[in-house]
């Protein structure tokens, strides 16, 4: 019997405002059979004691915690800042207000406040709206063993170089017409090319996914079959795919 293909579910944007969003979604995935995803946590919130307790039964309950970047909110000023806000990030992208020193430093802290809140440290890291904003080169910097980006992840060899493996996503944050067709090409696209070269297929939901455009396409995507991969075995699972060093 054939397996069914490997996907990493994700989800985006774990805030005190959307812990109820994120709540839901949870038992949504759940009653699909799934197991408990990876949940992307945006650390320079305004965190109370209640909702870090929550984020710890959380991880007991077999989520893994994702750093995603610190406020998670920016405001655009740079040409190429304005154009990626325009058409795909709105006013996330923090990385790109930033150089590379001022990134690499905010990654750091976005690690290192999990320890302070008494949460496992993350060993991954996806910046908000995908986007790393420096070369990477840098990633030298920074301790993660993993870092996700739009087109695939970069994951830390052990031998200390960073390699890069391209995969797949599919998104569903369609709050207009435009972006609902856009990202139903892109999807179907996305998937096919995952179960044509058994790929890890990698699914990011964000809060309010479903109430927008697309949420019963996210609906049908859900109850496929899919061997769901955590974050945290992306390294055993690459150890015989192929992977191009920098």
């Amino acid at each position: 019997m054939t397996s069914a293909p490997p996907a990493l579910l994700s989800i985006h944007d774990v805030m005190p405002e959307t812990l109820k969003q994120t709540d839901a979604i949870l038992q949504r995935v759940a009653a699909h059979g799934w197991r408990p995803p990876a949940l992307l946590v945006v650390p320079g919130r305004d965190w109370d004691s209640g909702q870090i307790t929550r984020l710890r039964q959380w991880q007991r309950d077999g989520c893994e915690l994702l750093a995603h970047g610190w406020h998670h909110e920016t405001q655009p000023r740079r040409p190429w800042h304005r154009i990626h806000a325009a058409l795909i990030s709105r006013n996330v992208a923090e990385h790109l207000a930033l150089d590379p020193d001022g990134i690499a430093d905010l990654m750091q802290r976005s690690r290192e406040w999990f320890g302070e809140a008494g949460l496992a440290t993350p060993t991954a890291y996806v910046p908000p709206a995908w986007a790393l904003g420096m070369g990477t080169g840098h990633l030298a910097l920074v301790s993660y063993d993993c870092v996700e980006t739009l087109g695939g992840v970069h994951l830390r060899g052990s031998d200390g170089h960073w390699l890069f493996r391209r995969l797949p996503l599919v998104g569903f944050e369609a709050d207009t017409r435009f972006r609902a067709r856009f990202l139903t090409a892109m999807n179907r696209l996305m998937v096919s090319y995952a179960r044509r070269r058994g790929l890890p297929l990698r699914i990011g939901i964000h809060p309010g996914d479903p109430e927008l455009l697309l949420a019963d396409t996210m609906e049908q995507l859900l109850r496929q079959d899919w061997t769901a991969l955590p974050y945290a075995g992306l390294q055993a699972h690459s150890a015989n795919a192929a992977a191009s060093p920098f």
